[in-house]
């Protein structure tokens, strides 16, 4: 047999029952199929070494327990520090302009959203929005550019016709930086 198809067959044969041990174990159901899911993706690393395993079962037992513990030590730390910041900031602007600006910007291509979001909406300068996507200036501007424009588009697609406002009174009013 394979390793791969002693860790399908594993999978198949036990998955069911660890997520079962795990649930109990964090309480949470979610919470314990990662655990399990994560388990099955380390054997998956080294199948050769996870075949010679005395008990497979146990080992990935094992491993989900402990990554389930350390998540929850991570998340309380997560958890305390947000208690001593305070209350998160307010909620992001919900007029029907900032709701248009964000459906359209998931609608452009992923590289024209980024820049656009990092240089308008973060306030990055092109030369750091270039080093924050790995990319160099030049393919930033250029995003920049074509985002503009199909943003402008898309934006006047979703013109009120019935205020008689034109296009570019509409995607006037629209501020990019809210």
């Amino acid at each position: 047999m394979s390793d791969g198809d002693l860790i399908s067959e594993l999978y198949a044969g036990c998955f069911r029952r660890l997520v079962v041990q795990l649930y109990a174990v964090t309480g949470d159901l979610t919470e314990a199929q990662e655990a399990v899911q994560e388990a099955f993706t380390r054997a998956l690393v080294s199948p050769g070494r996870f075949a010679g395993l005395d008990n497979p079962e146990a080992w990935l037992r094992r491993v989900a327990v402990n990554w389930a513990r350390s998540r929850y030590r991570r998340r309380r730390v997560l958890d305390g520090l947000l208690r001593r910041i305070g209350p998160p900031p307010a909620v992001a602007d919900r007029s029907p302009e900032h709701l248009a600006l964000l459906a359209a910007l998931r609608v452009l291509p992923e590289g024209q959203r980024q820049a656009l979001a990092l240089h308008y909406l973060v306030d990055l300068p092109v030369d750091e929005v270039a080093a924050t996507l790995g990319v160099s200036s030049g393919t930033v501007k250029s995003r920049l550019s074509r985002g503009r424009v199909a943003l402008a588009a898309l934006l006047a697609d979703t013109d009120d016709t019935t205020t008689g406002e034109t296009d570019a009174t509409q995607a006037g009013r629209i501020d990019v930086r809210s």
